[in-house]
């Protein structure tokens, strides 16, 4: 989950880079790839990171909820039909 996240978040930077470093500041080609590069490593990184906190935050909530249906102290409300 973590890597689908960095790598669809860091794809759309890299091509918002290239749209806005190469047509709208008139960069040259060199300068416009490698920025974007650089914006998509950045981003890659950082989705990694907060995609591995969001799954083993996910984890550690589904496993209490598992926990508490199994000693019976989860009731059904009217928002889980």
């Amino acid at each position: 989950m973590a890597s689908r996240i960095a790598a669809v978040a860091s794809l759309i930077v890299f091509a918002v880079c290239l749209v806005v470093g190469g047509l709208e500041a008139d960069n040259t080609f060199t300068t416009t790839v490698e920025r974007a590069l650089t914006a998509m490593m950045a981003t890659l990184v950082i989705g990694l990171v907060l995609g591995g906190m969001a799954g083993r935050m996910l984890k550690e909530n589904l496993k209490s909820h598992e926990e508490k249906i199994k000693k019976g102290l989860a009731t059904p409300t009217q928002g889980d039909r």
